[in-house]
């Protein structure tokens, strides 16, 4: 078995681990989506008494989404985690379009982040950002020559 790079090892594990994350996100967003009358519901008639703060400032945001920006949230994060989760099996099995597709979505999402921290700058905005860029100097660098 072909031994790969630490380098390749880490982007496919951050690839692994954002497409998880992304997919928790489109489910946790589509199941408030399903139950958001059930939620409204509960903001109104359940009093948390300071004692869950973290819930009622949830429920507050999810409530302040309009339902089809609910929705058009949860399938927009589950098709990204799609995609992300193709680019880390694209990358672990060294496949040269992989390779590109990494290069091509990480190259456009770099204007936005650098954008974002113009905007206003946060440690998980500029770890993100770094990582992005390292990935994609990475990529760069090794990338793979097929005849």
């Amino acid at each position: 078995m072909k031994q790969r790079s630490f380098g390749l090892k880490a982007i496919v594990f951050y690839k692994a681990f954002t497409a998880s994350l992304l997919m928790i996100t489109a489910i946790a967003l589509l199941f408030a989506l399903k139950n958001y009358q059930y939620l409204q519901d509960f903001s109104q008639n359940y009093v948390l008494e300071g004692k869950a703060r973290i819930i009622d400032w949830i429920v507050e945001k999810i409530l302040n989404f309009n339902p089809k920006t609910l929705a058009f949230s949860g399938i927009g994060a589950g098709i990204y985690a799609i995609v992300t989760a193709i680019e880390a099996i694209g990358l672990w099995y060294e496949k040269q379009w992989a390779h590109i597709l990494v290069l091509v979505l990480v190259g456009i999402s770099i204007s936005p982040e650098i954008y974002e921290l113009i905007r206003g700058i946060s440690p998980i905005k500029l770890i993100v950002f770094i990582i992005n860029v390292v990935v994609l100097w990475y990529l760069f660098r090794n990338f793979p020559k097929h005849k």
